[in-house]
């Protein structure tokens, strides 16, 4: 699968090298025109990959070359690499006035020059020789990457109700929407009410429209039916055929033509008669099944042709999109569709996994409640599993089965791992890659969008800064993007970033689309892929040095879940062996240094020591890394001081501390022009946080359990742009005071407060912009006061364990911009405020989303 990334770092480099930034950047060093010639070769090169990588599938011999261009790939984007780093070093010695290194150091500019130019030499040559054998294979030009993934077979509305299991809720649900006279909120439509069915591949939503469709109550009610398979070809003109040829007495029409083939031969004018004067008065129910183009011109023009039947007209749209659901849909919200219930996913599983006879192999149906589990709800992926075991009746092939992931299970083309990567390959190029290494993380993990943001930033795979985008909006804006392909789920929209999840089966396809080129390693793990660029360690004491890859290319080296973390010998053996080095994750380590050999690690972006709780000193090499763009030392509650000269870390976009000083080094902070994120964590010893320093590009601020912390100034002269802030058990909460000038407070959209008595009365000078508020582990928490009721511009409201808070305030209904209202693990709230059947439940019902859930679980 690999393979499938090569047009997009093609892509990546020359988009890279053409840009001014980078431009400048060549010059500087000095292989400007080097460069240049690069990107021609680039060019060449990337012109057939399109038609090479549909073709790879079909062609060994196409794979392998496709692969030999892979590699000269990952070497040139190392060689940019040097580039930049050599290029910020003369930044960093303009702007600071470092001494210049000796003629036959490292950093000797002729020295640096001629080297890179023999680099660049050597790799046109290693390109323009296997570009040599592009004619071979007959490739043909491609220049823009519109590739769709082979989408499947028309649908059609005939169901057989009895083998639908788990859908009754659902299915009513949607009945009750269509039976009501008119859902209409757009006054542009005022004939049609559209109702959008949205979720993830294979979850049932043609499945759940059909016993719509068919349902008796909808016979009566809908005259006319028309069920419309339309997949990517949102062609108004086919659409408009498609609409005239689906109802079922068509034949009979009095309105229809000799024959239905000749409708194609007519002009638009002449179909969109047809199509109106067929509408014309009558009551219909349309339903659009699979849609999957974004056009909101072609969807207005559609919708205008057929707003001329009956009041009380109603489309069904079923979509994987939600942003399709949004552009389409005029009810109030869009029926997201869950999966099934346990005891349904087993039910269905027995009956595509027997013939009715299950009752003879017990053994085998408790074998079957384990392999269903993998199946997360999903409805294709239980038929998948049950369908592979039909007629098997032997306890080694169903154990088997179990134990193996999904995506290294033989697949047909409705299965639900094609189904998925539909998705996937309707993607394009740039958040393929990005999907891709979110299967360096387990299953259920739970995702914060900063962290997925430095992954996705260390990696290359977010375009460079400007004035108007930080590379986390661009990250928060991919983020959107799966949102809206329903990759995502259990999103928490906390106004500036999220926490997210993603479905099992979503994980094994990422894990699918990513090998060779990401790998989590496990005791199970015999070998790591050669040239794999991302590791991941998700457990602890693996026998390091028995599976030991070649590590000079490796790119990203984490270690994701809580209690496993590196050792000294882990480090020593493989981290400071990783040239190309661009992300560090060592959370939860055990080693109590770190060696002064990594400040070697130059291509290094992003570093975490979080939790460590061992460390004492850190190298002063470390701020050598100019590169760096997070350094995370949170959590490492026995370090002594942070490392000296900060200032030189001048890429440091975001900054985690914890330390035992009392005076944090505010002067080299402030020189960090980049810094966006400062998190100050459990620093005991601190009782004033920048009183004389300004942090101008500062965008979040995040103060946890600092208990002698006496000042801190909240206010625009010392952070202008700052918009997040995170508050958390700080002893004293007097200096969270109210500015006495209307004109130096804090325009901040986003605050998060926990383990707090009560709330501080200073937030409500925050009432005109605050637009996220969460709340947490405040245990001790009562009442929320009255003037929270102030907060005018608040839209997203999350309170978590807070179990003695007894009740929201009175006229919650006062608070007109709130959208997203979620309370978990709060147990007086959930008794009153529970859905449909608490007693204070129409007080907040209003709201359009709401969840509330008595645990995390």
């Amino acid at each position: 699968m690999a393979e499938s990334f090569i047009f997009s770092i093609a892509e990546s480099l020359i988009t890279k090298l053409a840009s001014r930034a980078y431009q400048e950047a060549s010059r500087v060093v000095g292989v400007y025109d080097d460069l240049q010639d690069l990107k021609t070769s680039l060019s060449y090169v990337k012109a057939v990959l399109l038609d090479a990588e549909q073709k790879q599938e079909q062609n060994h011999e196409l794979r392998e070359w496709l692969k030999q261009i892979k590699l000269v790939f990952y070497d040139a984007e190392n060689l940019l690499d040097e580039v930049d780093c050599e290029s910020l070093r003369k930044q960093l010695r303009i702007t600071q006035k470092d001494k210049v290194g000796g003629f036959f150091s490292s950093s000797n500019p002729l020295l640096f020059r001629y080297k890179i130019s023999q680099q660049i030499k050597e790799i046109r040559k290693r390109l323009d020789r296997v570009a040599a054998d592009r004619d071979k294979f007959g490739l043909q030009t491609i220049a823009v990457d519109r590739r769709v993934g082979h989408k499947r077979e028309m649908t059609y509305s005939h169901v057989v109700e009895s083998d639908v299991i788990g859908r009754d809720h659902d299915k009513e649900k949607i009945v009750k929407l269509l039976m009501e006279p008119s859902l209409d909120n757009n006054a542009g439509s005022k004939h049609i009410s559209v109702i959008p069915i949205v979720g993830i591949g294979g979850l049932g939503k043609t499945t759940l429209t059909k016993l719509v469709f068919n349902d008796k109550r909808i016979n009566e009610s809908f005259p006319l039916k028309m069920w419309v398979s339309v997949h990517d070809d949102f062609n108004v003109r086919s659409l408009i055929i498609k609409i005239i040829n689906s109802p079922r007495d068509f034949a009979a029409s009095t309105d229809a033509p000799a024959g239905q083939q000749n409708l194609r031969d007519l002009e638009i004018e002449q179909l969109q008669y047809r199509l109106r004067n067929m509408l014309e008065g009558k009551k219909f129910l349309l339903v659009l099944d699979d849609v999957w183009n974004e056009d909101r011109v072609k969807w207005v023009e559609l919708q205008h042709l057929i707003s001329v039947g009956a009041q009380g007209n109603k489309v069904i749209v079923t979509t994987r999109s939600q942003s399709i659901a949004s552009i389409m849909g005029t009810v109030a919200y869009s029926h997201h569709l869950k999966g099934l219930s346990p005891k349904d996913s087993l039910r269905l599983f027995v009956r595509w996994a027997f013939k009715g006879d299950e009752g003879k192999y017990p053994d085998l149906v408790m074998i079957g409640r384990e392999i269903v589990e993998k199946c997360k709800g999903v409805p294709l992926a239980v038929r998948t599993l049950g369908s592979s075991l039909f007629s098997k009746h032997e306890i080694q092939e169903w154990e088997s089965l179990r134990d193996k992931e999904i995506w290294n299970l033989p697949q047909k083309e409705d299965d639900i791992l094609p189904a998925l990567k539909l998705s996937y390959d309707e993607m394009p190029s740039h958040l393929r890659q990005c999907f891709a290494l979110l299967s360096l993380y387990p299953r259920n993990f739970r995702f914060d969008s900063f962290g997925v943001a430095s992954l996705w930033g260390a990696a290359g795979l977010l375009p460079l800064q400007s004035k108007d985008k930080t590379m986390v909006d661009v990250a928060h804006q991919y983020l959107r993007d799966f949102m809206a392909r329903s990759f995502l789920h259990d999103v928490s929209d906390c106004g500036t970033f999220y926490f997210f999840g993603i479905h099992d089966l979503v994980h094994d396809l990422a894990v699918y689309v990513a090998k060779d080129v990401c790998q989590l390693v496990n005791s199970n793990t015999q070998d790591i892929s050669e040239n794999v660029l991302h590791l991941s360690f998700v457990e602890n004491g693996l026998p390091y040095n028995s599976v030991k890859p070649s590590l000079r290319g490796t790119r990203s080296i984490l270690f994701p879940v809580d209690e496993v973390g590196a050792s000294e010998a882990f480090l020593n053996a493989w981290v400071l062996n990783c040239t190309y080095l661009r992300y560090l994750d060592l959370s939860n380590s055990t080693c109590e240094t770190l060696p002064q050999s990594i400040g070697q690690l130059k291509h290094l972006r992003s570093i975490s020591l979080r939790n460590n709780k061992r460390i004492k000193r850190l190298p002063n090499s470390i701020c050598k890394l100019q590169n760096l763009q997070v350094l995370l030392l949170d959590g490492c509650s026995n370090l002594e001081t942070v490392p000296k000269k900060l200032r030189k870390l001048i890429s440091l976009q975001r900054l985690g501390i914890t330390t035992k000083q009392s005076i944090l080094p505010e002067s080299d902070i402030a020189k960090l022009n980049c810094l966006e994120y400062l998190r100050v964590e459990d620093c005991d010893n601190l009782e004033s946080l920048f009183a004389e320093t300004r942090l101008p590009t500062l965008l979040t601020l995040q103060v946890i359990g600092c208990a002698n912390l006496k000042s801190l100034p909240l206010d625009t002269h010392h952070f202008p742009q700052l918009e997040t802030m995170l508050i958390e058990g700080v002893g004293n909460e007097d200096w969270l005071h109210r500015s006495e000038n209307t004109n130096s407070v804090l325009r901040l959209k986003t605050i998060s407060l926990y383990n707090m008595v009560t709330l501080p009365h200073s937030l409500q000078q925050y009432a005109s912009t605050l637009q996220t508020l969460m709340i947490g582990d405040c245990y001790e928490l009562e009442v929320l006061p009255e003037w929270q009721l102030n907060l005018s511009a608040l839209k997203f409201l999350y309170i978590w364990d807070c179990p003695e808070l007894k009740s929201l305030p009175s006229d919650i209904h006062r608070l007109t911009s709130l959208q997203v209202l979620q309370i978990i693990n709060c147990t007086e709230l959930y008794r009153k405020y529970k859905p449909q059947v608490g007693e204070c439940w129409p007080m907040i019902s209003h709201i359009k989303h709401t969840e509330i859930r008595k645990t995390w679980d």
